[in-house]
């Protein structure tokens, strides 16, 4: 088995505590709690029941600490999931959104999101709600319009 990977040691547990205590992060705090309590000689299973999280945690924990610091425990947030359009697609939605629909071919008179999700399964076989539909529009700067 290898053995755990050490705390750095240019923090002292009181610079850890300093740190924890001008944090607004409650997250944060414990994660710093956690890992004075390794730095002041207590072992990783005592850090993990203190902060309430398993071993593995600990060690991302640590990992994480040496790499950048403090900062590093801050919470960070998820990336999200990825846009369903790329640029292209973009692209190519916005044409028809700027020149409106044609009533003959597209059978309306004015865009509706429902009208634009057939249009991208039609054009790209891309099934879209009209509320993904709806987000990707407004991050393209454009904003629902009443006639």
């Amino acid at each position: 088995m290898a053995a755990a990977s050490g705390v750095r040691t240019d923090y002292t547990s009181s610079d850890l505590r300093g740190f924890a205590r001008r944090c607004s992060d409650p997250e944060q705090v414990r994660r710093l709690l956690a890992l004075a309590l390794i730095v002041d000689g207590g072992s990783r299973n005592d850090a993990a029941r203190f902060a309430g999280v398993t071993l593995q945690i600990v060690r991302d924990w640590v990992l994480r600490f040496n790499e950048c610091g403090p900062d590093a425990l801050a919470t960070r947030k998820a990336p999200g999931r990825a846009s369903i359009l790329n640029d292209e697609r973009r692209a190519r939605l916005a044409e028809p959104v700027e020149a409106g629909p044609i009533p003959a071919a597209h059978g309306v008179v004015r865009w509706r999101l429902a009208d634009l999700a057939q249009w991208g399964w039609d054009e790209f076989a891309l099934s879209v709600t009209r509320h993904t539909l709806g987000r990707e529009l407004r991050a393209m700067g454009y904003r629902k319009l009443s006639a």
